[in-house]
């Protein structure tokens, strides 16, 4: 296995995921665009999940046209879904409709989060935090149930679930955010025991760290943000657990940038 220092600085090598069919959440902006586009470029196929259906065509036109120049454009499915709203039905939907479509799938990541309120525990609102914990943390569990007979049928299949700091060391203010991201660690850790020596399935964690990103700008509104790395350019962890160079790793959890001083907490809301 690589050290954290060649996985941050990973180049994937050209077409490593040529192929291979990858699901990502919240692949409409941020991380999961950025993600999405690399992942196009490297030849695999990309079922784009969101909420936000008029961004979803944006990311999927754009795969859409690297093919424009005379190679073939890499194939892109859309599939809109509100992991806030989404009954158990949607998910069985758009599990059939991958597992039909592809007959497998060999890479899913979970990109996508809500922030919610950063306060005080004291004040927290509860049905706020049942919104994180349930977008960040059961959505996740939810939708990787559904898709694991999809990432069974796989030969080298990864699933990656996106951490944050605040998730392995709490912080003041973060509250629902935190905590949603303490069990997203834990699932991850639990889910790779599970899956180990009984399937080929393997299961990481990846922390992107600050990154120019739409949910940064409201966590630190006041913050400079030319400052912080565009999110293409700390992918290297994510495209190394997805390609065929980290097979057998599971149960890791990932960090996309070198540790940096921890910013001062937000003020409370």
């Amino acid at each position: 296995m690589l050290n954290q220092t060649e996985i941050r600085q990973y180049v994937a090598p050209p077409n490593q995921l040529h192929g291979r069919v990858i699901a990502i959440t919240g692949a409409g902006d941020g991380i999961g665009r950025a993600l999405a586009l690399a992942a196009a470029r490297q030849g695999a196929q990309l079922v784009l999940i969101g909420r936000t259906v008029r961004r979803l065509e944006s990311i999927h036109a754009e795969i859409a046209a690297l093919g424009s120049a005379g190679g073939q454009a890499p194939e892109a499915t859309i599939a809109p879904l509100d992991l806030e709203k989404a009954l158990a039905g949607d998910y069985d939907q758009l599990a059939a409709a991958v597992l039909q479509r592809y007959g497998r799938l060999d890479g899913l990541v979970h990109n996508a989060a809500l922030l919610g309120t950063i306060a005080p525990i004291e004040h927290a609102d509860m049905l706020n935090w049942c919104r994180v914990l349930h977008v960040n943390l059961t959505a996740a569990l939810a939708l990787t149930q559904v898709l694991l007979p999809s990432l069974r049928a796989s030969e080298d299949a990864s699933v990656i679930f996106t951490t944050s700091s605040v998730g392995r060391r709490g912080r003041a203010n973060w509250g629902a955010y935190a905590v949603s991201k303490f069990a997203v660690e834990g699932l991850n850790q639990v889910l790779a025991d599970e899956l180990s020596g009984n399937s080929l399935v393997r299961v990481n964690a990846v922390n992107p760290g600050a990154t120019r990103t739409r949910m940064r700008r409201q966590a630190f509104p006041g913050e400079d943000a030319a400052l912080l790395p565009e999110p293409a350019s700390i992918l290297g962890p994510y495209l190394w657990l997805l390609g065929p160079a980290s097979r057998g790793v599971t149960g890791q959890s990932l960090d996309c940038q070198a540790p940096r001083p921890s910013p001062p907490p937000a003020a409370p809301a």
